[in-house]
């Protein structure tokens, strides 16, 4: 157990807000601190184990939290090492001295967004289909695209394993070739998005994870990590029900 803290030092170490700004969250019972509002000033809590939410949104304020997200290159396996030297996710966070594992995998052909972390919980929600995490996939297809492709992968296929369906999809763009589509689902299991589309006749050459939840992947550069925090953090407890 770590040594107890004011509640509105922490807020403000949170990124909250200024302490007299955390105070009248305090004040106002808008805090509230393992399920109990909290109205005192001068509250101490245990950053380490106690659960802070502002308005309902989970404030993460262990101390040695981290959750970074990395952009997967192509050809990098989705494990922590490798016993036969083949460069895998782990490689990129070997300086964090906190045991970091990843949130669910990317198969070695595909590239993108991966997130990873030290709070086993927040993984298993983000990775678990119950909580309704969508993750968001770019991939490249032969064209033209079938009429009626994104109402039949909407409506759901039947694959070995059972039915899968996605929350979204759409055309980005096409060429005479080949076609970018975009598919949004909640699905975890191996391999989901290059099944699916490989069973309506359109086996993926390239493939792309853009979005988790709240993070996106956006500008970030291939083989490149960032850090978590503040409320982009916040949001992505919300958004795995913690």
């Amino acid at each position: 157990m770590s040594e107890p803290v004011r509640l509105q030092k922490v807020l403000a170490g949170a990124g909250i807000g200024s302490r007299r700004k955390c105070e009248i969250l305090i004040e106002r019972g808008r805090v509230s601190v393992n399920g109990s509002v909290v109205t005192t000033l001068g509250t101490r809590v245990d950053p380490a184990t106690d659960v802070i939410h502002v308005d309902g949104v989970r404030v993460p304020t262990a101390p040695d939290l981290v959750v970074v997200a990395l952009n997967k290159p192509r050809g990098v396996l989705s494990t922590m090492s490798d016993d036969r030297g083949r460069p895998c996710v782990g490689d990129f966070v070997a300086d964090y001295p906190q045991r970091l594992f990843h949130v669910g995998r990317l198969d070695g052909d595909t590239e993108g967004l991966l997130l990873l972390t030290n709070d086993g919980e927040l993984a298993n929600r983000l990775g678990h289909p119950s909580h309704g995490v969508v993750k968001t996939y770019v991939a490249t297809i032969d064209a033209p695209v079938p009429a009626g492709l994104g109402a039949q992968l909407r409506n759901g296929v039947e694959l070995e394993d059972g039915p899968a369906s996605v929350d979204a999809f759409r055309v980005i763009q096409a060429t005479p070739s080949e076609a970018l589509v975009e598919l949004s689902l909640h699905e975890g299991r191996n391999r989901i998005v290059r099944r699916l589309l490989a069973s309506q006749g359109r086996p993926v050459r390239a493939l792309v994870r853009t979005v988790v939840g709240p993070i996106h992947l956006g500008s970030q550069r291939p083989g490149t990590v960032r850090r978590i925090g503040g409320e982009e953090l916040r949001r992505l407890y919300s958004a795995a029900g913690l």
